[in-house]
């Protein structure tokens, strides 16, 4: 028998793993985007994975609102608890944009009909593989102080049994 699945307030922690996996992965593809022959796959990979990842932060932030909202606050928790959702929100914002100009880089020379010269791609490429790196220090401590919340403060989500 299969068992329950957690109430919207308890799934935060069974949706949250998933996009930090994939967006923490998406600067190696974009760099392996640079690979003559091979590239372009790891290109179109990597921005498949960006959206899967972005989508999925989405979902996270949406459900930790709602994990937070039956939360004890006691004065320790508070302010770590608002620090991570603070820190969340702008990993969402920050993925979303770089995302979009990712999805832009690789969709306007081909709807344009141009192919961007060697060393150009080149550096957009470096430059969104940064960009992506940068995204990921900010997930990074978000998902230290989600880790600081669980096990070092004690904070759960609640999960049917």
């Amino acid at each position: 028998m299969l068992p329950p699945l957690p109430s919207w307030e308890g799934l935060h922690p069974l949706v949250v793993h998933f996009p930090i996996a994939l967006l923490l992965v998406v600067p190696f593809f974009v760099l392996l985007g640079l690979v003559p022959k091979f590239g372009c796959g790891f290109g179109k990979a990597a921005l498949l994975l960006a959206i899967l990842g972005t989508g999925g932060a989405w979902v996270s932030v949406a459900s930790g609102e709602a994990a937070a909202s039956i939360v004890v606050r006691t004065p320790e928790v508070a302010p770590v608890l608002a620090r991570h959702a603070e820190l969340a929100e702008t990993a969402r914002l920050l993925f979303t944009i770089v995302t979009l100009a990712h999805a832009a880089f690789l969709v306007l020379p081909a709807m344009l009909k141009r192919t961007l010269p060697g060393v150009a791609r080149a550096l957009g490429l470096i430059l969104l593989a940064a960009a992506y790196q940068a995204c990921g220090l900010v997930l990074a401590n978000v998902g230290h102080l989600g880790g600081r919340l669980v096990h070092e403060l004690g904070v759960h989500s609640w999960v049917a049994s």
